[in-house]
């Protein structure tokens, strides 16, 4: 748990008088008055000769495996830490990690390396929570499950794309152990998804036979169509129970949230990802058991309904519970004796991406068309590193940026834009279609901000994205100055493909 979150949480005062509060609070602080027969290791990319070298990252070329660690038991893996380097943008879905106990065949952890860490459709965003952390706008990951071993454990990582890794750091902090209790239970997480989810079938999450406890779930949407998606109830059947052991009421209910999905974090659920309501926004919850696990003697098997609103082109109503056809990917996190079920083996990365067109808007520098002021090329923490910056100068600034549409597609066309203290207010145009806004690029700090053209068929060849000023929010004001801002950032053009 970081710091920030203890204090919050820990510290808060009122906050003591829950006692499942203090039992996670509590927990690890009374665990260190306990001196135990352990010793601490770390298995890391550190360079050699460890005494001079700062080479201390590994890289990836496409289609390897890099073993992080291979070490022998007993012993119990405490945290893991990675930061990447690649070239891929969406490498937290091509980057795969697997972990395999005891020199079994099979890996008992095998996910995309953001699904895993509770950021879907390889996307990077800062969260905290009890068991996996991330800060450093995406890319320092940190997990705390405990993954004890008898014999051995190895940890890999894929590199599934074509394109390499160019540095992966990892921290494996592990202690070796006298022995094992007996009856200790292992780790797993296991991804699985369906593109889209199956008509008249109920999702299935999690799928296994043995004795353990369920400790967690990360579930990724990508809309198939516009509207709520999550009216679908949880149902867990326990020891080949005939109906559910654990009924739901809803998605986000499961999730422990009310009335529909909004980004937050919890130290036991929350939402890492959501972008509204159109077909083709995407959005990621997790949920853990830590304080409630889900026992099991015999079995475990975990479903949900792929249920929610519908509604016409025109927008016109029609049902608020009606089965959708939307992508689901999913990570089941629990806890077992002996080898699990094999229930989901990893899709290949093209069945695991929907399709999608990446365009850089500084690749189009040199064709951008402007009014008045200035184009500059930022980098920071944008797609592909870098955006385009327009200075506008006046509130009636114009700018158009072209790009080239490889192959024909329908879905949406996401115009990834930014907003900054000193933006101004624009409409957007995708070619000679209807203007979308007024859009106020205003804010304190720089964040996202995403405009969405809906797209029957976009036509392969070159196309025009049209920026008009506005003026801008009475507030947007250029740094240490009275004058008044109007710019514009520019970061990537994604066209999402959808059924």
């Amino acid at each position: 748990m970081s710091w920030d979150l203890f204090r919050r949480v820990c510290l808060g005062g009122v906050l003591l008088v829950s006692w499942g509060i203090h039992r996670v609070c509590a927990g690890p602080l009374d665990d260190l008055t306990r001196l135990r027969n352990e010793t601490s290791w770390r298995a890391s990319s550190s360079g050699e000769p460890w005494q001079t070298s700062n080479g201390d990252c590994r890289p990836i070329p496409p289609g390897e495996t890099l073993v992080l660690a291979d070490l022998e038991g007993p012993g119990e893996v405490r945290h893991i830490w990675f930061t990447v380097s690649a070239e891929d943008e969406f490498y937290p879905r091509s980057m795969v990690l697997r972990v395999y106990y005891d020199d079994r065949a099979e890996p008992g952890v095998e996910s995309p390396l953001g699904d895993f860490f509770g950021v879907g459709h390889g996307l990077r965003k800062d969260y905290q929570s009890l068991p996996l952390e991330i800060s450093s706008e995406g890319r320092a990951l940190n997990c705390f499950w405990r993954m004890p071993f008898g014999k051995r454990i190895r940890i890999e990582m894929t590199n599934e794309s074509d394109r390499p890794v160019r540095c992966l750091y990892s921290y494996i902090d592990w202690v070796a152990l006298p022995s094992l209790p007996h009856g200790t239970a292992y780790f797993h997480a296991q991804y699985r998804q369906e593109r889209p989810c199956r008509a008249g079938e109920r999702y299935l999450i999690l799928d296994t036979e043995g004795r353990g406890h369920y400790v967690g779930t990360v579930l990724s949407v990508l809309h198939s169509e516009a509207s709520w998606f999550g009216e679908g109830d949880d149902f867990i059947y326990i020891d080949g129970a005939a109906e559910p052991t654990l009924k739901g009421t809803g998605t986000e209910d499961y999730f422990c949230d009310a009335w529909g999905f909004r980004e937050f974090q919890q130290l036991n659920h929350g939402v890492t990802i959501w972008e509204g309501y159109d077909a083709g926004d995407r959005g990621t919850a997790y949920r853990w058991h830590i304080q409630d696990p889900i026992r099991f003697s015999k079995s475990i098997r975990f479903e949900i309904e792929h249920m929610g609103a519908r509604v016409n082109p025109d927008g016109t109503f029609v049902s608020g519970f009606i089965e959708r056809a939307d992508d689901y990917a999913s990570v089941a996190f629990w806890y077992q004796e002996g080898l699990p079920k094999r229930f989901a083996p990893l899709p290949p990365l093209s069945e695991r991406v929907r399709p999608t067109q990446l365009f850089e808007a500084e690749a189009s520098r040199a064709g951008i068309v402007h009014s008045t002021g200035e184009i500059q090329v930022q980098e920071g923490d944008y797609s592909g590193g870098k955006q385009v910056l327009f200075v506008a100068g006046t509130s009636d600034a114009t700018l158009s940026l072209p790009f080239v549409v490889e192959k024909a597609a329908k879905g949406i066309l996401r115009v990834d834009l930014t907003t900054s203290w000193d933006y101004g207010t624009y409409e957007v145009r995708l070619d000679d279609g209807a203007a979308s806004g007024p859009h106020d690029f205003y804010s304190a700090s720089i964040k996202n901000r995403a405009v969405k053209f809906p797209v029957s068929e976009l036509s392969s060849g070159p196309h025009q994205l049209h920026f008009k000023c506005l003026g801008s929010n009475s507030a947007s004001k250029f740094k240490g100055s009275d004058r008044q801002g109007f710019n514009l950032g520019i970061d990537s053009i994604e066209l999402i493909e959808t059924p």
